[in-house]
């Protein structure tokens, strides 16, 4: 049997860049049936953001992770204006983050901070390079203890 050499618990989410929240959230719901789960304001990453979940998802399922620019400034506004609205990263959700980002730098890949930050609903994050994930920006997330 294969040693298994990861540590990915679950795919958490996808993200997806969009220009208006509201508009997004109305066409996820009506198109797809999802619901919204959660809904922050993130100073620190610069967006407006929801975590969509399908109906009856006790929360343990991926989510869709609509993204919006607070101002022109933020990743997600430049994101937008060099590559437009769309899936913008691919989060794998791990039980210890500061564990999971010190073996991908010692397996050689690039992250984005140092140590982590606050993610969706207090989770802490960080992100692998997209330059050493195939051109996808790959988000680590520890949930919350209370998630």
């Amino acid at each position: 049997m294969e040693e298994r050499r990861g540590f990915a618990t679950a795919i958490d989410h996808v993200g997806i860049a969009v220009p208006d929240l509201d508009a997004a959230i109305a066409f996820h719901r009506e198109h797809f049936g999802l619901e919204v789960a959660h809904e922050e304001v993130n100073e620190e990453q610069g967006v407006r953001e929801a975590m969509l979940r399908a109906p009856g998802d006790d929360g343990t399922g991926a989510a869709v992770q609509l993204l919006a620019p607070l101002t022109p400034e933020s990743t997600i506004a430049k994101f937008i204006g060099r590559s437009g609205p769309g899936l913008q990263q691919l989060a794998y959700r791990v039980s210890d983050v500061d564990a999971a980002s010190a073996e991908l730098r010692a397996r050689g890949l690039r992250l984005l901070y140092d140590v982590p930050k606050r993610g969706t609903a207090n989770s802490r994050v960080n992100f692998v390079h997209p330059k050493d994930a195939g051109g996808v920006l790959v988000e680590l997330v520890e949930p919350a203890a209370e998630h």
